[in-house]
């Protein structure tokens, strides 16, 4: 499954969330969380049940329908994403074994960049505190693309921009949806593992090109 000793490809393209950064624990309590600051010490296990395949606007007009939270829901989904901001700029750890196995890529030539769902200055913000932006060449957000990665807009956008073709371009993904639209498009796919995705591993493991259980076991 990983091969230390292994010939990268050229160019390499990067998620963040749960690739890069452990971040994908604080999304998923970012409910909870925000709830807790409007004084809702308990959240229904059922409420958190409903919003599990809602987008953060279809939420936020529940949490208004059942805690009568006052204001729009466009200003509940900021709100929201302001405590998501401060964990970026903040809290969110990089994964262990990151910066040794992107200082080892920098060493073998490879290009890199970051594509991410993630806001650009966010992307940014949090990869500087972390000491690893300067591993790559610029940052892309599907905010940016107006799409997000079911398409495979955002990596043929890094790829032209890196002059690179998807036969020469490793993608790491840790979601799988993500990883299938990068397959899909002719990509060699690098499946990373995050607790977040765990029960979609074994799917992984069957579609990508290869997979890294620990970045901290390849790293050095």
């Amino acid at each position: 499954m990983n091969n230390p000793n292994k010939t990268f490809h050229p160019f390499a393209i990067f998620d963040m969330d749960g690739t890069l950064v452990d971040s994908m624990k604080y999304w998923q309590n970012l409910a909870v969380e925000y709830l807790k600051d409007q004084g809702i010490s308990h959240v229904p296990s059922s409420i958190l049940d409903r919003i599990r395949p809602m987008t953060m606007e279809e939420s936020a007009a529940l949490f208004i329908e059942e805690f009568g939270l006052p204001g729009t829901a466009e200003e509940i989904v900021g709100e929201m994403n302001q405590l998501m901001d401060t964990h970026y700029q903040f809290d969110i750890p990089l994964k262990n074994g990151v910066q040794d196995y992107l200082r080892k890529l920098q060493i073998n030539g490879v290009r890199m960049c970051v594509a991410s769902a993630t806001a650009e200055p966010l992307m940014k913000t949090c990869l500087h505190r972390l000491r690893i932006l300067e591993y790559f060449e610029f940052l892309l957000s599907c905010e940016t693309i107006g799409i997000g990665k079911s398409k495979p807009d955002i990596y043929n956008a890094a790829a032209k921009k890196l002059g690179a073709s998807p036969q020469e371009t490793a993608v790491y993904e840790d979601a799988l949806y993500a990883a299938k639209t990068a397959k899909n498009a002719g990509y060699y796919v690098i499946g990373i593992y995050d607790d977040s995705a765990a029960s979609q591993w074994n799917e992984m493991l069957e579609l990508a090109d290869e997979c890294i259980l620990h970045w901290y076991r390849i790293g050095g």
